[in-house]
């Protein structure tokens, strides 16, 4: 192990703040620590893939779950482990995996400290490509690579009501936190209706259905806390599919309180599948995952397992 690693920054002011008390508590630890902070996402991510190529030890993320997705295009497939330092809105990568929440010091002693002990764990994550085949021959890490236009993502991929909401949300500057996608729920209640998705399970099963929302879980949660996927695992090779079926906005009211313990799953308009692909496609509906837009639908999706190392416990979220 290589005491040299990375601090990958949000170049946003906030989360700039954050990457003082977790320099220091990685310094305290006895790591060497190059600070990344790049004038944009582009510039950052070339610093970031520069400094994987110069085989840094560790690259530790400061931020939220955009600025782990722009890190997951870095190191997903490579051996270099990923330390989170949760310090964005929604930080449900961080929470799915038992790390510490808007506290840069804890997280950073906590990356230190599984750095120098085990070096991290082999954690699944989810590969999206526009279309509606999803790709095969998937490897394990250290060989999986993300082909051209594919993107990496470690939580929730949302289409439907949530990726609507999702939008809303993320042009929202206040309030923060889970309350701000409370909020959009509410505005986007007036408009939204189903709409008929095609589903098709490992190239084979298909399903088609109107709904009000799909999410295709890797992690657990969106949102900050929305447990929309509940018994996802990362580290069993599978996708959690969940879809709300058609809805109307009572019984989605009803439905979307539930959704903070998982316990919408048990709803009869709510349905879920275990897969290790899924081609997905319904008209003018968009994907989010990690909470940044994807595109429009068509979009294959697959679990490469083992795909990233995360300096995080040894201990996977249990089902319900």
């Amino acid at each position: 192990m290589t005491s040299d690693i990375t601090l990958f920054v949000n170049p946003t002011a906030g989360r700039a703040r954050a990457a003082r008390p977790a320099l220091d508590a990685l310094r305290d630890a006895g790591l060497s620590v190059r600070t990344v902070l790049g004038h944009d996402a582009a510039d950052a991510l070339r610093r970031a893939r520069e400094a994987v190529a110069d085989g840094t030890g560790a690259l530790v993320a400061v931020g939220g779950d955009g600025m782990v997705s722009l890190a997951l295009e870095v190191v997903a497939g490579t051996s270099v482990p990923l330390g989170i330092i949760a310090a964005g809105t929604g930080n449900d990568f961080a929470r799915t995996l038992g790390l510490p929440v808007r506290d840069p010091a804890a997280a950073a002693r906590v990356a230190a400290g599984i750095l120098k002990d085990t070096g991290g764990r082999a954690v699944d994550l989810g590969r999206v490509t526009s279309g509606g085949t999803a790709a095969t021959g998937t490897s394990a890490a250290g060989t999986a690579t993300a082909e051209a236009g594919a993107r990496w993502y470690a939580t929730v991929l949302a289409s439907g009501f949530d990726s609507r909401v999702n939008d809303r949300g993320n042009r929202m500057r206040l309030p923060a936190g889970r309350f701000k996608y409370d909020l959009a729920i509410l505005a986007e209640l007036a408009a939204f209706r189903p709409v008929p998705y095609r589903l098709t399970l490992d190239g084979g099963r298909i399903v088609e259905v109107d709904a009000t929302l799909v999410a295709v879980g890797n992690g657990t949660s969106y949102g900050g806390g929305m447990r929309i996927c509940a018994d996802a695992r990362t580290d069993d090779g599978l996708l959690d599919v969940t879809v709300v079926g058609d809805c109307d906005r009572t019984t989605l009211l009803k439905v979307f309180p539930r959704v903070y313990k998982g316990t919408h799953l048990d709803h009869p308009e709510v349905t879920t599948y275990r897969t290790r692909t899924l081609a997905l496609d319904a008209p003018d509906t968009t994907g989010y995952a990690d909470g940044e837009p994807l595109g429009p639908l068509p979009l294959a999706v697959e679990c490469v397992p083992a795909a990233l190392r995360v300096l995080a416990p040894d201990t996977p979220v249990p089902h319900r």
